[in-house]
């Protein structure tokens, strides 16, 4: 997979890329990430990429022009074109199954805002795939984007070291949270682990990890045990707020 990130701040992504799971991706060549800034697409010698909004308001808007010209410049180094991502208050929230239609493509752009978000002709006109990763608010994309990266990665093929070890992430396939898991010292401070673990018998282990999944579900996330209400396009309620949402309205989001 290739991964194009567009934003004002790729420097953001420096220690990101360099750590744990996703740099061995990177050194294995199982995932390709980019980053790409805004301002080298800005008009004039100081390369200006936003402007105060029509109508007044506090902050500034990103301009359309940079960022047009920025996402034709990096759709066209390669084919294909790619799924291009906006991280925006308005967004679809993420979630498990979105991370995993996600890990499907070949190739996402992510637009990371800044300030008090895009003008709305670059969603209107691009027709991006707009994201928010929560109800609480960043001061930019770039986190929530580091987010969706790191979710996506994991479920490319080889990525793991275990290739199983995706399956019982909690929300995956199941949908419910993850059972308790336990290592040594059997015993700590008075706590022990459950003798069921300890008896090798491998279906008792399982009934066990299924029972607890549904137990800490119902008791933590019975929102989980229900299915969500749909829109009439078939997706769930938009996520309101800031970078991961923003403030309201616009918000530089995600």
């Amino acid at each position: 997979m290739r991964i194009d990130v567009l934003t004002l701040f790729p420097e953001i992504f420096d220690g990101f890329l360099g750590q744990s799971i996703l740099k061995r991706a990177i050194q294995r060549g199982l995932v390709d990430v980019r980053r790409h800034n805004f301002r080298n697409f800005g008009a004039g010698p100081r390369h200006q990429v936003d402007d105060k909004p029509f109508g007044g308001g506090p902050g500034m808007l990103i301009m359309c022009p940079a960022v047009f010209d920025c996402v034709e410049s990096v759709r066209s180094e390669v084919q294909p074109a790619g799924r291009l991502i906006m991280m925006t208050p308005q967004g679809r929230r993420l979630d498990q199954s979105m991370v995993e239609e996600l890990a499907r493509e070949q190739r996402l752009l992510i637009l990371c805002g800044r300030y008090e978000g895009f003008d709305d002709r670059i969603r209107q006109g691009l027709s991006p795939t707009e994201i928010s990763v929560g109800d609480f608010i960043c001061n930019g994309g770039e986190v929530p984007a580091m987010l969706i990266i790191d979710a996506v990665i994991r479920l490319i093929p080889e990525v793991l070291g275990d290739a199983t070890s995706s399956r019982y992430d909690s929300f995956s396939r199941s949908g419910l949270l993850e059972h308790p898991q336990f290592t040594r010292p059997r015993e700590y401070r008075g706590m022990v682990v459950p003798e069921v673990l300890l008896s090798g018998d491998h279906q008792a282990v399982e009934r066990w990890q299924q029972e607890e999944s549904l137990k800490r579900t119902t008791e933590r996330r019975s929102d989980l045990l229900t299915p969500p209400s749909r829109t009439d396009d078939g997706v769930g309620p938009e996520s309101a707020g800031g970078f991961a949402s923003g403030r309201t309205g616009n918000g530089s989001g995600v």
